[in-house]
């Protein structure tokens, strides 16, 4: 066991290494001068110089990732040029609104996607099977974009039966104390109903729209694997034992596709924590997509780097969560 963990710690540290050193390599590859974005582009030669020396930039490449290497070993991605303030601190403010609004949109595709897949592939080439395409089809085509704008101008505008752009009403901001920063967590464990119901009536919006593309893949995932599955002998053999139906279909089947299920949410998961950019600019949501962009467009290196191994280590964490829960589902695999 102790040989495990090992190797498994081994890994890890090997792959958030590779992350490191590549995200490093395509900061410093990229025709952007970060220092431009620190002293401005009517600054001096002598101030350029001296901010460059400052940052550390007019050393030798390998010396740069190491000196970068260690500040990431203490938590410290250095300070944002844009905000002025340390990257660190950005993430901690930005990355949980990208949380919570991937984790509703993720549990709503989970939720409406599985059963519809299961639904369309026992009713395969019927009527069912038919509209879940034509959802699906319109889910993978549909841009996000356009998407929000028409969500945002038929409920909000038109009919008024969510909230606006952002998070939360500008008069309670502040009103919860930061704890998690998720802000539906944040105000049910301070009793704040009023507080949870703006967080909630902004999120539910932008969680839909999230939800659907999200719906969409996986229940097209579920209907293909279920399909796979309800070709099987076993199938065959359970039928002929005449179960009924129901226990074939939602025990047999779908306890077999729940392990490469269980990597099609990962995967879902995974790419709306990094995926969800045109959404949060669309709902003016202050997630670590729309965080990320704007200091890429700031030239701010230090935001882009810090946020992209944030991002990239949370790919690495729900890989290893899905690895847990094959062990789980699967005996063989203990």
């Amino acid at each position: 066991m102790l040989a495990r963990l090992a190797r498994l710690l081994a890994t890890v540290g090997l792959t958030l290494l590779g992350l490191l050193l590549v995200t490093f390599l395509i900061a410093r590859i990229v025709p952007i001068d970060p220092v431009l974005a620190v002293v401005g582009d009517r600054a001096s030669s002598a101030v350029y110089a001296r901010a460059r020396a400052e940052m550390g930039l007019d050393r030798p490449v390998w010396v740069q990732f190491a000196r970068y290497g260690a500040m990431v070993l203490h938590g410290d991605f250095g300070r944002s040029a844009l905000t002025r303030s340390p990257v660190t601190a950005d993430i901690r403010r930005f990355f949980p609104a990208t949380i919570e609004l991937a984790t509703l949109a993720t549990l709503l595709g989970l939720i409406l996607g599985v059963p519809a897949g299961v639904v369309a592939a026992a009713r395969h080439n019927r009527w069912p099977d038919h509209v879940l395409r034509i959802v699906g089809l319109f889910g993978y085509s549909v841009p996000v974009f356009w998407l929000g704008l028409m969500a945002l101008l038929l409920f909000y505008a038109d009919l008024g039966w969510v909230a606006g752009p952002g998070r939360l009403d500008p008069w309670l901001d502040g009103v919860v104390p930061t704890r998690s920063g998720l802000l539906l967590l944040d105000s049910a464990l301070a009793g704040n109903g009023r507080v949870f119901a703006s967080a909630l009536a902004h999120l539910a919006l932008p969680a839909a729209v999230l939800g659907y593309f999200s719906l969409a893949y996986i229940s097209r995932m579920t209907r293909s694997l279920m399909l796979e599955q309800l070709g099987q002998d076993y199938i065959m053999v359970a039928r002929a034992k005449g179960l009924s139906e129901r226990r074939v279909l939602w025990r047999h089947a779908l306890g077999n596709v729940l392990v490469p299920l269980a990597t099609v949410a990962t995967l879902a998961y995974a790419n709306l924590l990094e995926g969800s950019v045109l959404t949060e600019t669309v709902f003016a949501w202050p997630g670590i997509g729309s965080y990320i962009t704007g200091s890429l467009l700031s030239l701010d290196m230090n935001a882009v780097m810090g946020g992209t191994l944030v991002v990239g280590a949370a790919f690495i964490f729900l890989n290893l969560l899905v690895e847990g829960v094959y062990r789980r589902l699967d005996p063989r695999l203990r």
